[in-house]
């Protein structure tokens, strides 16, 4: 599925924003129309003191770009948003193109029940939100989310891609799965 906005070729721009907002130089509305938001409402977009599921709505009738959602999070999005539903489905194997590069959806529950990951071969990037991070899981300590599940979805879906493959979290700096994957069972031991 393409998307209608697209003023930059770089993807990890277009894809990537951190905990500090937009990447400098681009426009919120299009980094937002662009960025896969979960339901659980907690990966800041631009505003600094909103998240990008609340404003979801409004990006979506600004840019004119659709809001997908993986059906497991829906329940979480009604919460928000009960009178705006996504305009259509992310699921597990789903393949989207954004400037000209294939993304593939992997559903990667746990942070959220709906949680995915964008993974891009022909980069050798997976874009993992809030599932993963340098150093360990993303976090699971509300009432929606799974450490357990968390842990399957990394060991199962992330650390079965290439070592090589780079990982663009939602926070923080980025990594390769090659240096996730030795600390493993140090994140089952520690229990987060």
């Amino acid at each position: 599925m393409p998307f209608p906005v697209i003023d930059n070729d770089e993807l990890a721009k277009l894809i990537h924003i951190n905990a500090d907002g937009a990447m400098p130089g681009m426009r919120a509305a299009t980094l937002s129309a662009l960025y896969p938001v979960s339901g659980a409402g907690d990966a800041p977009a631009a505003p600094p003191d909103q998240t990008a599921t609340e404003v979801a709505p409004a990006l979506a009738d600004a840019t004119g770009a659709p809001i997908l959602l993986h059906p497991d999070d829906l329940p979480l999005w009604l919460k928000t948003h009960p009178e705006h539903t996504p305009d259509g489905d992310l699921t597990d194997g789903q393949e989207l193109t954004v400037a000209g590069i294939t993304l593939t959806v992997l559903h990667t529950p746990g942070h959220a029940p709906g949680a995915v990951c964008l993974y891009a071969p022909e980069l050798a990037t997976v874009f993992t939100g809030d599932t993963l991070f340098q150093g360990g899981p993303g976090a699971t300590g509300r009432s929606f989310s799974s450490f357990p599940t968390i842990i399957d979805s990394i060991r199962d879906r992330l650390l079965t891609l290439p070592g090589d493959t780079k990982v663009r979290t939602g926070h923080g700096d980025p990594t390769t799965i090659g240096a996730e994957a030795p600390g493993l069972d140090e994140w089952i031991k520690r229990g987060h």
